[in-house]
């Protein structure tokens, strides 16, 4: 099947995960109130005692908060693969002549949608609360197109554990596994100088650590050029590994 065909489909069943996604808006509670109770929780709970000053704290915690957020708000999407494959809805895709990987990239493409909302939702409170972008509206730009884009690779993995798992439930409690450790275990909410020697070997090679940093950069100034280059070898290594593996799950499953 020709590329334009593959992309024909996948954009239709994109459209259909995104009139579910209408017509169940509290399906978006993880991208919308959870990253603001977050935000809200790190900020004036631990921001005083990590930083002494939760002005300052805020500029530093918001942009590791929005890759946290980008990594979480995957999960929903490998629930959702899981739960539509129990209920039957992959036995009618399989009777369509149709690409058989329309309907995984038809779900990750939906899910622009998704982290759209985190980067909106995370930098239009923030600013409530006193976040403000220090670099310009272009930087802002490219650090939302990056972090979407980078959701947008990483969520592959929980495509591919949704293939696996026996219940949606499972899908959860395995992601979840896998997410806490990255994210609190980078410098999301700590800078890595500040942790043990130990730590920060795992921190380094942590695929959220150079996201956090390239995102700091483009929104409050910092370095960008290193850690966009290992984000964006993190986010080839991403596609080239959880694709074919994702996609050989499925086939085997449905």
């Amino acid at each position: 099947m020709s590329t334009l065909a593959i992309a024909r489909h996948s954009t239709s069943l994109a459209q259909r995960s995104l009139i579910k996604t209408i017509r169940t808006p509290e399906a978006l509670i993880d991208v919308t109130l959870q990253p603001v109770i977050f935000l809200l929780m790190f900020t004036y709970l631990l921001g005083g005692a990590i930083a002494g000053d939760r002005d300052a704290y805020l500029q530093f915690l918001l942009p590791g908060m929005l890759a946290q957020s980008l990594a979480m708000g995957g999960v929903a999407l490998g629930q959702n693969l899981n739960a539509d494959i129990e209920k039957g809805v992959f036995d009618r895709f399989r009777s369509l002549p149709i690409s058989r990987a329309a309907p995984l990239i038809g779900a990750v493409l939906a899910d622009v949608v998704r982290y759209l909302t985190v980067c909106v939702v995370m930098l239009g409170f923030g600013t409530i609360m006193g976040f403000r972008i220090q670099t310009g509206f272009l930087p802002a730009v490219a650090a939302v197109a990056l972090s979407i884009g980078f959701g947008l690779c990483f969520c592959w993995i929980s495509v591919w554990v949704g293939m696996l798992a026996r219940t949606s439930g499972a899908v959860q409690g395995i992601m979840f596994l896998l997410v806490l450790p990255l994210t609190f275990g980078s410098n999301v909410f700590v800078a890595t100088d500040t942790l043990p020697g130990w730590l920060q070997g795992f921190v380094s090679v942590n695929p959220i650590t150079p996201l956090v940093e390239v995102i700091r950069g483009l929104l409050v100034e910092g370095p960008v050029a290193g850690p966009l280059m290992q984000t964006l070898l993190w986010m080839a290594g991403l596609l080239v590994v959880f694709v074919p593996l994702a996609l050989r799950a499925y086939a085997r499953r449905a």
